[in-house]
């Protein structure tokens, strides 16, 4: 059995519900199931992708973004789900880095494709919605034959690469198995009370396991319909939930906070929704506040790309007053606090927020040093620093190794520090981040120049901008002469963020 085995169940149970509904289209589960059949037939005999290999998809929400999912789970291959947000050079180092054997590529995203074929001749590009070089997703799909099947897939085989960035500077792919998605799911049904008679509003992009695995594929799995929208917009967003009716959404602080700030926030009929669901940073008490004045209920989760994601929560019908607290440990896997020897430490301590279960990833794709780090006698060690109380909830109290969450987009401050000191005007640099009121976060980047060395700021935020995404680019640039250090000459991150204590954007 594999995971489009569920899809075909659902088919066989309803073939006539709505399972996606996506630009005024809406694809019944017969479809959905027929669709997935349909491309899992045309990868394998048309573009040779077997057991283990390596799709890759660029491109905004989409239906079909669901169904080469389900079609990959089919054959025993792997998707890639790339980030249109980031810079063309990073995308290029995610797709080589993972050895993709054919990319699935959105128009509105074709720049990736001359430099691709120019340094990966030998990877397949397939147009989602037009036709490079005659090849496009309708073409492909109707041109396949065979069973769509390969021997020795099932539940453990691994299915996605989602790449996250690293504290090296370069991102890392988390390896989830089929399983996973599975376990995630059967917690997101906990979290949410998630039935068949649910409606799923998915606004948030595919290419997180927020946006994919939080509510998306386990409400297909679980045989409800999913409304999917190609991108976050107020506008569009508030339209939906008076006039779609949905009972779950998913939103990150900066999604919520748009919506609140929107003039329609206040006439919006959300009679509809049976809870919000958020996380991916500490959401601030105000945002809570102003769904449940509005009658939602709000649900937190804790997790990471690692987790897939879900691996802490409050859940609907829980206890929901303890502010600040992202709840209890998921139904189907471990979270503990320990101290930096891995012992578990006294309630109310702080200490590392470390999580075990069949939900947590396999391994960072070819990457056997950081995946020995983060994966000790079982246990995924998050870098999370959190305390338990004595009942056992959660509270998290800072991110990863200086993480910095920019509406809802991770982005790790060595990758930037790493472009700016490939400039040759650049000694080295520190970013930290700053508080924002619409994004929660930017980065700012303190930049010691080389000795004799002449630059301006404007010319550093080009050069950034050259090698990131737009969201990874410092929002301010402050030359200074040196950088706080400690005992052992590591930059200090924390003084730095004292002096912009106040300050924001």
């Amino acid at each position: 059995m594999d995971l489009s085995d569920l899809i075909d169940r659902n088919a066989a149970f309803t073939p006539d519900k709505a399972a996606i509904r996506f630009q005024g289209r809406t694809l019944s589960y017969g479809e959905f199931a027929a669709r997935i059949a349909a491309v899992a037939r045309a990868l394998k005999s048309r573009l040779g992708v077997g057991r283990g290999d390596r799709v890759a998809i660029l491109a905004a929400n989409h239906s079909d973004y669901l169904v080469l999912l389900y079609a990959c789970a089919r054959i025993g291959a792997m998707l890639v789900p790339l980030n249109w947000r980031l810079a063309v050079p990073e995308q290029l180092f995610i797709l080589s880095d993972a050895g993709v054997k054919a990319l699935v590529v959105e128009e509105a995203f074709a720049a990736v494709v001359p430099p691709l074929t120019q340094a990966l001749p030998d990877v397949q590009v397939i147009g989602l919605d037009f036709a490079p070089g005659g090849a496009s997703f309708d073409g492909l799909l109707a041109a396949g034959d065979g069973d769509g099947r390969n021997p020795h897939v099932d539940l453990c085989s691994p299915l996605l690469v989602v790449y996250t960035s690293g504290t090296t500077g370069r991102p890392k792919g988390a390896v989830l198995r089929q399983e996973a998605l599975v376990w995630n799911a059967a917690m997101s049904q906990h979290v949410h009370g998630l039935t068949a008679a649910d409606h799923v509003l998915t606004v948030l992009p595919l290419f997180h396991v927020g946006g994919l695995n939080i509510q998306t594929t386990p409400a297909l799995q679980a045989g409800a319909t999913v409304t999917i929208h190609a991108r976050f917009a107020p506008d569009a967003t508030l339209a939906a939930l008076a006039a779609d009716q949905p009972t779950l959404t998913v939103l990150v602080p900066a999604t919520i906070q748009a919506l609140i700030q929107h003039p329609r926030w206040m006439d919006t009929d959300l009679s509809s929704l049976r809870a919000v669901t958020t996380g991916s940073t500490i959401v601030p008490q105000p945002l809570i506040d102003a769904l449940t004045a509005r009658g939602v209920p709000v649900l937190q989760v804790y997790g990471s790309t690692e987790t897939c994601p879900i691996a802490i929560y409050t859940r609907l019908g829980g206890d929901l007053s303890r502010g600040g607290s992202t709840g209890l440990p998921g139904l189907y896997c471990e979270a503990r606090v320990v101290d930096d020897q891995g012992r578990d430490v006294p309630h109310g301590t702080a200490g590392e927020v470390v999580v075990r279960g069949p939900n947590v990833m396999l391994e960072y794709w070819g990457n056997a040093a950081a995946t020995r780090e983060a994966l000790r006698e079982g246990w995924y060690y998050t870098g999370d620093i959190g305390r338990r109380d004595a009942d056992g909830y959660f509270v998290i109290h800072d991110r990863k190794k200086n993480m910095i969450i920019s509406g809802g987009e991770n982005i790790y401050p060595a990758e930037v520090e790493r472009v700016l000191g490939e400039h040759p005007a650049v000694a080295e640099a520190a970013v930290i981040g700053r508080p924002d009121p619409r994004w929660q976060e930017v980065p700012v980047a303190y930049v010691v120049l080389r000795k004799g060395a002449a630059v301006d700021a404007e010319t550093l935020t080009r050069h950034v901008g050259e090698q990131l995404a737009r969201f990874k680019v410092p929002r301010e640039i402050v030359l200074v002469d040196d950088l706080p250090r400690n005992a052992l000459g590591k930059v200090q991150h924390f003084r730095l963020k004292e002096q912009t204590q106040g300050k924001t954007s």
